[in-house]
């Protein structure tokens, strides 16, 4: 019976390592190992990482100058097969690399086949996907501070509005439209630190760590390391070629970011419904009802909300795979690509998407206010005045809140009953006037008007500062 796989003559079907098996791949294990249909979009740094390699070989003296300007040009030609689509690939080609080596030696020859001297497909698939993670980062970090700078255009154009501000979804005191909308900046923020900082730490170059122990090939990772941007290379080759901490943490930077968009997502919901009333969707980035005419339906918030999910499943994924696996490399780690890219695909259609839906909203200021104007939404303010006439915090609170009560359950104007009470009166009456109690927000960083001044400054530079860190 032949088991494995051969070509039309007859001869075992050709793999990167042949020569240890009588016959070819079977044709099951191939459909199962296959990753090729995902793993082409590494192609651009793996041919990076071979070009860098290709000249390591050549200072080690391993390749001849003529050699290496071979195989170099052999990568060039492979890139401009990919670019323009006539790139064939073959049923062997498990992988990028595997295709990209392929046909390299194809056009190089002797020389070609020199190429993979003193490399693994271990570090090599590494440094690809380091190469591949740092440089996404950098571009999702991008569309963050793009997103950050909408919410800031936004808070500078509606002025003093203001609006409940909420706990437990209950209105609870009155804030500035601007101070809600860079509330959500500055959580975006966080969300560029993390980035930023998972991209530093990537920042190590695995090539040379081989299969797993480095190679006795007089080979300078230094020097490739260099060649290629990183920052340094590997100081274990075990650690190096088994490392996915990277993908286990930029998944995580990545899904909470997704949880911001999905809160800034339920909140444009809420605004947008006729309960709410705060905002009106602008009809670019709105959807319909294919039954219900008069629908307009806020579909980017509520992808926005629902592909957190999917992200955070991606980062638990990835972090199942890795628990278990002893060192160095294992085949488990090819599970590694699949939600790493989804994850950066599907966070930077969100954030762009966000960008525009934030940008095209139409606040309803006077419906916002109104809600916000309600005279129970001043009652720490009643409870503030009385601590500031000397009584303690406690028995104010509960003397605003009988207060309250009263109101609610006679139906009498809270106002009134301020007025006439004889440590409140007429200063008391005079905070619950529609649009006072958010002047009265003084404290930094709090949503009065005073302190909204020099927050808009902070976040301002801070934005500036993060654009140039980004790079």
């Amino acid at each position: 019976m032949q088991r494995g796989r051969r070509d039309d003559r007859g001869a075992p079907v050709s793999t990167l390592w042949h020569g240890r098996f009588e016959g070819g791949p079977a044709a099951d294990l191939l459909a199962f190992t296959v990753s090729l249909d995902y793993d082409r979009r590494l192609a651009a740094d793996d041919l990076a990482g071979s070009r860098a390699h290709v000249r390591g070989l050549g200072r080690a003296g391993l390749l001849t100058d003529d050699e290496v300007g071979v195989v170099l040009a052999a990568l060039d030609r492979v890139e401009d097969e990919l670019r323009s689509g006539s790139f064939t690939f073959e049923p062997t080609d498990e992988d990028i690399h595997t295709a990209i080596e392929r046909r390299v030696t194809a056009l190089a020859g002797p020389a070609g086949a020199k190429l993979h001297t003193g490399r693994s497909r271990n570090d090599q698939v590494a440094t690809d996907l380091r190469l591949w993670t740092k440089r996404e980062l950098t571009e999702v970090a991008r569309r963050v501070v793009a997103l950050q700078r909408t919410l800031l255009d936004r808070a500078g154009e509606v002025g003093p509005a203001y609006l409940p501000g909420y706990t437990h979804l209950q209105r609870a005191q009155p804030v500035a439209l601007a101070h809600h909308l860079l509330a959500h900046g500055w959580a975006l923020a966080r969300d560029v630190d993390r980035l930023v900082d998972c991209r530093r730490r990537l920042d190590v170059s695995p090539l040379g760590a081989g299969a797993l122990a480095g190679s006795s090939l007089p080979l300078d990772p230094d020097a490739t390391a260099d060649d290629l941007g990183f920052a340094g290379r590997f100081e274990n080759s075990l650690d190096a070629v088994s490392d996915r901490d990277f993908v286990a943490e930029a998944l995580f930077a990545l899904s909470l970011l997704a949880v911001h968009l999905s809160r800034m997502g339920e909140e444009i919901i809420l605004w947008s419904t006729d309960e709410f009333g705060f905002a009106r969707l602008d009809d670019a980035y709105a959807t319909g009802s294919s039954m219900l005419p008069q629908k307009k339906n806020p579909d980017i918030a509520e992808l926005a909300r629902g592909k957190a999910g999917r992200v955070i499943g991606d980062l638990t994924g990835v972090l199942a795979t890795l628990k278990g696996l002893p060192l160095s490399y294992n085949r488990d780690l090819q599970e590694d690509k699949e939600p790493l890219f989804d994850a950066v695909d599907q966070v930077s259609l969100a954030l762009t998407a966000m960008s525009g839906l934030y940008g095209s909203l139409t606040f309803d200021v006077e419906r916002m206010q109104q809600a916000a104007d309600s005279p129970y939404a001043a009652a720490i303010d009643l409870a503030e005045l009385l601590v500031e006439q000397g009584t303690p915090f406690r028995d104010a609170h509960a003397l605003v809140g009988a207060l309250v009560r009263d109101s609610l359950e006679r139906h009498v104007p809270l106002a009134e009953l301020v007025e006439a009470h004889p440590d409140l009166g007429a200063a008391g009456a005079a905070l619950l006037e529609p649009g006072h109690p958010v002047t009265r927000r003084t404290t930094p960083g709090g949503a009065g008007p005073t302190p909204l001044v020099a927050q808009l400054d902070r976040f301002t530079r801070r934005l500036d500062a993060d654009a140039e860190r980004i790079g």
